[in-house]
This record gives structure tokens, C-alpha cells and sequence, in this order.
């Protein structure tokens, strides 16, 4: 209910539970515990809309207890969760699939560089310039009312999260707004990792990308692309051992955790070659390829289909 709204699961024994999770004892002479489960998987978006909050988005028993669910004959909801159940199952073996292949970049990644030994800090491998490490604009430069529905996108946490760069939240200023925050402005071949938070993420800024900026939640690096390539860099920030063991020692914050420029600009980082780093780059995006086959695969799409149609009393 609080944070992640909407994530579920079926208790496999007894367990207590903290007030940020709601649980449910399903009437058996009423309702099939799958076919609950199925269906408030299927209702994840509008729980998710439903949250109130800033920080950390939560909804309230009492919206659970209101939320009207189908109730079908018993046979006939233990027929949809079966068909569901089937459907999920092949779609969590292509979420395996993908998750071996995550596995595999980083092995491949360790395999040439884990034993590295010489080392240079990320402020000399950026490249020349006034701001080549830079993080988003801070309080009173960017507030919350100066966000429009159009215009120069700025870039978060979410664009950066899942290692990937990805467009998520809409978040953009006014022309005029960027003029004064120019400074920000992120570019192609840019590294951007997470400072505030969830720490430690990171993504390549992609090709044709329009002129965006960050906020203060992510650091932008412009590499030297005579020195690293903006892909290994990420993959030293995100699997290198002493390059993690150094960012998790210097993470600080009680309440969140955080890093700041300084301690990113001094992360210690492998010193490859240029022919090495070409060839982990080159292998990289082979599993990338796959991966993207395997993410716009049919069984998501599938699975989503009977979903709906499931709830709509078309199955």
C-alpha cells in the first residue's frame, strides 16, 4: 500500500506483515484465491493511480475494502486463473531468460576487467571542458510550479533506474527556463548514475535524444571518448568491485541514502585499453539485442490480452 503500490504475492505460510502491506484471507466459498490474485495484478495500474502522497505515493485499507471486484461462478473463476496461470508461466520464463542474460553482461565484464589493478578517478577520465561532472539544479533554481506539460525534457531517477536509459515520467521546462539552466543540459554518450535514493544506477544516454536537462537526483559524467567509452564507464560503475565497494562505502544519509559530485568525481574506475574496451562494448551489445528481442517478444502482449479480456467476461 505504501511505495510500491499494488505488488502482490500469496503467502506460501504464516507471517506477519508491516502496516505499508495489506493482506486479505480470501472467502473459499466465494472467491478463488488465484483468480484474486489475477485479478488485482490486473487492477495494479489504477491502484497505482489511486495513490495519494509526495514522497511515497500509499493508498489506505479503505480503498482496498471499496474496490469492486467480478465474481463469476467459482468454476468459472478457477478456469480464468488457470488459463492466467499458464500465461504468466510463460512469460516468467522469458523474464528468466532476460535476467540470465543481465547476468551474463556482467560476468563477461568481469572476466576481462575484475583483476585490472591500474586505476584512474572519474574527473580524469571526463571530458575537457567547464562542467564535464555536473548534477541538476538545486533548490530555488528549479521549483516545482516552473514544470510545464511541454517543452526541454528534464530527466530523473526514473529515466535512470533500471540501468537503461528510459522515458518514464514527463517532466519538462519552458524555453526560457532552460536558458537559464543551460548548464544542465545532458548530452548523447553521456553516463548519468543516481545520487539521491536509489544510488548507484546508471544509463548511456542515447543517440537523437532532444536537449534535455537533470535534476539533482542524477550526476551527468561526459566522458573522454579517447580515454573510456560511455559504456564501459557504465559497466565499471555498475560491476567493477572496487569501483561498487568504493560507492557504497562513501553513501551517506540516515533518512536517504545519497552520494554528491565530489565522491563521484573521485570513484576509482579499471584502466582498459581501447581495443579491450571495444570488444566488451562489442559483446555487450550483442546481449543487448537479444534482450530488446526477448522485451518486445509476444508474451507480454499475451498475457496482458487475456488479462483484460479476462476481467471483461470474454475469456
Amino acid at each position: 500500500m505504501y511505495g510500491s503500490i499494488g505488488k502482490l504475492g500469496i503467502a506460501s505460510r504464516e507471517l506477519c506483515t508491516s502496516q505499508a502491506i495489506a493482506f486479505a484471507i480470501p472467502d473459499q466459498s466465494k472467491i478463488d484465491t488465484r483468480y484474486l490474485y489475477h485479478f488485482l495484478l490486473s487492477q495494479r495500474s489504477q491502484l497505482e493511480y489511486k495513490g495519494r502522497g509526495g514522497t511515497q505515493k500509499n493508498i489506505s485499507q479503505g480503498d482496498l475494502k471499496k474496490w469492486p471486484v467480478p465474481l463469476p461462478l467459482l468454476d468459472e473463476q478457477r478456469r480464468i486463473a488457470a488459463i492466467l496461470d499458464k500465461a504468466d508461466a510463460i512469460r516468467q520464463k522469458r523474464h528468466q531468460a532476460i535476467a540470465h542474460l543481465d547476468t551474463l553482461a556482467r560476468a563477461s565484464f568481469l572476466d576481462m576487467f575484475a583483476t585490472v589493478q591500474d586505476t584512474a578517478v572519474v574527473e580524469d577520465l571526463a571530458a575537457a571542458g567547464s562542467r564535464p561532472i555536473r548534477t541538476g539544479p538545486f533548490g530555488s533554481q528549479l521549483l516545482h510550479e516552473e514544470f510545464t506539460p511541454e517543452g526541454v525534457p528534464v530527466l530523473g531517477i526514473d529515466n535512470v533506474v533500471e540501468n537503461k536509459f528510459m522515458w518514464k515520467k514527463e517532466r519538462y521546462i519552458s524555453e526560457s527556463k532552460f536558458q537559464q539552466l543551460e548548464k544542465y543540459e545532458v548530452f548523447p554518450g553521456d553516463v548519468l548514475i543516481t545520487i539521491m535514493g536509489t544510488t548507484g544506477r546508471c544509463a548511456v544516454v542515447p543517440a537523437g535524444i532532444p536537449r534535455s536537462i537533470n535534476t539533482k537526483h542524477i550526476c551527468a559524467i561526459t566522458p573522454d571518448r579517447e580515454k573510456i567509452l560511455p559504456e564501459f564507464l557504465q559497466a565499471a560503475l555498475l560491476h567493477h568491485p572496487g569501483t561498487r565497494r568504493f560507492l557504497k562505502d562513501n553513501t551517506r544519509g540516515a533518512i536517504m541514502a545519497g552520494l554528491n559530485m565530489g565522491i563521484i568525481k573521485k570513484t576509482p574506475l579499471p584502466v582498459a585499453s581501447m581495443s579491450g574496451q571495444r570488444t566488451f562494448v562489442k559483446r555487450a551489445k550483442k546481449i543487448d539485442t537479444i534482450k530488446a528481442q526477448l522485451l518486445n517478444g509476444p508474451e507480454t502482449d499475451l498475457f496482458e490480452s487475456l488479462q483484460s479480456r479476462a476481467f471483461r467476461g470474454e475469456l
